[in-house]
C-alpha cells in the first residue's frame, strides 16, 4: 500500500478541488522549497495519482487527444445539455451566426427552434442535418475536406467560402482552454478554420464543459483575449474562473439539471 505524507495528502486534496496545482503556490502554502514540492509531485505521479505539467500538476492529462465526436457526445451529457440551453439565450431572430463543430455545438444545434428568421454557417455535417429540419433557418454548409472523426469540413475550400461572409456571433467548441496556451483543438486544420471563423465574427462565444479547463490541444486556435463569452458548467475551479474574468471574458456558469 502506498504511504503518502500529510503534505502530499493536502496536495491531492487541492488537486481534487481545482483540477490543477502550481509549484510556486504550493511552496507558499506549505512553506517548503521548490525542490521539495517537485519531489512530492514526481512521487505522486509515479504512484499514478496525478499528471505532472510544466510548473505544476493536473488531475487529468493536460493534452487533449483526437476522439470521434460520437464518443465525445456520450461524455458530460447533462453538463453539455445545460451549456446548450444557456447558449441558446445568445441567439436572436435575424442573427447571422456561425456554429463550429464538436459535441457541445451539436447539442446546441438540436434545440435551435422557434425563430422567425436565422442564417447559420457551419462546417459540421451533423449540425447542418439538425438545422435543416427548421424551415425558418437558412443553413450554409461550408465545403472542403471532411474529417471522419468530427464529420466536419476543414481546409482551404472551407476557409475561402467563410471569407465571403460576415457574422455577428460565433459559437465555438474546443478541446482545451489553457491560461497560458489559450484556446486549442486536437486537429491543426480545424484550429486554422476556427481562426478564420473568429476573424469574420463580431462576438466569440465558446461552449466548453469544465473538463476542458487547463487542457491543451495540438493546434492552437487563439489567445484567450479573443473570447467574449465562455459558457461552462459548475465544475470549473473558482480560481480558473477568476483568472479568465481578469482577462476580460464573461464566464457564464450553468448549474446542474
Amino acid at each position: 500500500m502506498t504511504i503518502i505524507n500529510r503534505r502530499q495528502e493536502d496536495i491531492l486534496r487541492e488537486l481534487d478541488q481545482k483540477g490543477y496545482v502550481n509549484v510556486v503556490d504550493l511552496c507558499e502554502t506549505h512553506n517548503v522549497s521548490t525542490v521539495t514540492i517537485r519531489k512530492d509531485l514526481n512521487f505522486l505521479e509515479n504512484e499514478k495519482l496525478l499528471h505532472r505539467t510544466h510548473g505544476g500538476a493536473s488531475k487529468q492529462p493536460i493534452y487533449a487527444f483526437e476522439r470521434d465526436v460520437s464518443d465525445k457526445e456520450a461524455l458530460q451529457v447533462e453538463q453539455k445539455k445545460q451549456i446548450a440551453l444557456e447558449a441558446l439565450k445568445y441567439i436572436s431572430n435575424n442573427d447571422y451566426i456561425i456554429l463550429g463543430s464538436g459535441s457541445n455545438i451539436h447539442y446546441l444545434s438540436r434545440i435551435i427552434t422557434g425563430f422567425n428568421k436565422l442564417t447559420v454557417l457551419t462546417p459540421s455535417l451533423k449540425v447542418s442535418l439538425e438545422l435543416c429540419k427548421e424551415p425558418s433557418i437558412d443553413t450554409i454548409q461550408l465545403g472542403g475536406d471532411i474529417r471522419n472523426s468530427s464529420t466536419s469540413a476543414v481546409g482551404p475550400i472551407a476557409e475561402a467560402i467563410l471569407g465571403q461572409f460576415s457574422c455577428n456571433k460565433l459559437f465555438l467548441g474546443t478541446d482545451g482552454i489553457h491560461l497560458e496556451f489559450g484556446l486549442s483543438t486536437s486537429n491543426a486544420l480545424e484550429a486554422h478554420l476556427n481562426q478564420a471563423m473568429i476573424e469574420v465574427a463580431e462576438k466569440v462565444i465558446v461552449l466548453a464543459d469544465s473538463t476542458k479547463m487547463n487542457i491543451r490541444g495540438f493546434g492552437k486556435i487563439c489567445n484567450l483575449n479573443k473570447i467574449d463569452v465562455l459558457i461552462t458548467d459548475d465544475g470549473i475551479d473558482p480560481e480558473t474562473k477568476t483568472k479568465l474574468e481578469e482577462i476580460g471574458i464573461n464566464v457564464v456558469v450553468t448549474g446542474k439539471l
